[in-house]
């Protein structure tokens, strides 16, 4: 499933395509995803134009005038690609190489009205995508139970303190639970605490106040760099220039189970261990803490 990286890599490509572009009709082809597409939804942002588009978490809002919104989720194999004007389909955002690109997976089409079109593709049908409007967004059962996002001011150990307080979970399920911190997955934790020196086992009572500092840093150093790199790119993720995210490439553990730890100085291997039917990988020599 794509994290905060990925989804922030779409955001930032699907910007630079179809930004002020008006709707001028939807296809849907198969509206059966995670939640049924509601087709007199769709009929009503017909006509209208995108003003801006942003991400919460790891979900896509598409601002439209009139006060609708249309909510993205790409599940664990939803992505998008860009047919332009004279049909060649683009290598957009989120996509397997074009050579593997199965037509029959085209669930919803957007028809723009310069002539271009935005191809959602669901293999597995996880993903989802609504209509709202824009004054319900704050309720909406899907953004308003998320916590802060890591590169906002409110995620500071005043906050991360308080929210631990009372709690005895281990580090690794708060750090991927979304009411805690909006946008994270298993790949970027299991970053976050090894560059942190931090079992991801430890229990979140037991964390003192410089861990807790290290952790908050290397959250926003781990995405921010992943970001850059273009995302990680483990199954079906690329950037619209058709490069593939090579954060995967700068992995300390992830993955590396029985691999020589990154350190330098360090002659531990990788170990994998599953906390919340999850693997988490980290070296136990770097990560006694």
């Amino acid at each position: 499933m794509p994290e905060l990286p990925e989804v922030e890599v779409v955001k930032k490509s699907l910007e630079s395509q179809i930004n002020n572009l008006t709707i001028k009709s939807i296809k849907i082809n198969d509206g059966n995803l995670r939640y049924k597409v509601k087709k007199q939804d769709f009929i009503k942002v017909i006509g209208l134009k995108i003003i801006k588009i942003k991400r919460r978490s790891k979900y896509l809002l598409f601002f439209l005038n009139n006060n609708f919104t249309v909510i993205v989720h790409l599940g664990m194999t939803g992505k998008f690609f860009i047919l332009d004007k004279k049909k060649l389909k683009k290598k957009t955002s989120f996509y397997y190489n074009l050579k593997d690109y199965n037509q029959k997976h085209d669930r919803i089409i957007f028809i723009f009205n310069n002539g271009i079109q935005l191809i959602y593709n669901d293999v597995r049908k996880f993903g989802f995508l609504k209509v709202i409007s824009v004054s319900d967004i704050t309720d909406n059962k899907h953004l308003k139970l998320l916590g802060p996002e890591p590169f906002s001011k409110l995620y500071n150990i005043k906050y991360f303190k308080e929210y631990l307080f009372g709690k005895k979970r281990t580090i690794k399920d708060i750090l991927m639970d979304q009411k805690f911190l909006a946008g994270l997955g298993n790949i970027y934790v299991n970053e976050i605490l090894f560059l942190s020196n931090i079992k991801p086992n430890k229990k979140v009572n037991k964390l003192r106040n410089h861990e807790i500092k290290k952790i908050i840093t290397n959250t926003k150093k781990v995405l921010k760099k992943a970001i850059i790199l273009g995302g990680s790119s483990i199954k079906n993720f690329v950037n619209s220039s058709g490069i593939q995210g090579n954060f995967q490439q700068q992995f300390n553990v992830y993955g590396k189970k029985g691999e020589k730890c990154s350190n330098s100085d360090c002659s531990g291997k990788v170990k994998k261990i599953v906390i919340s039917n999850r693997a988490s990988f980290f070296c136990p020599k770097c990560q006694k803490l």
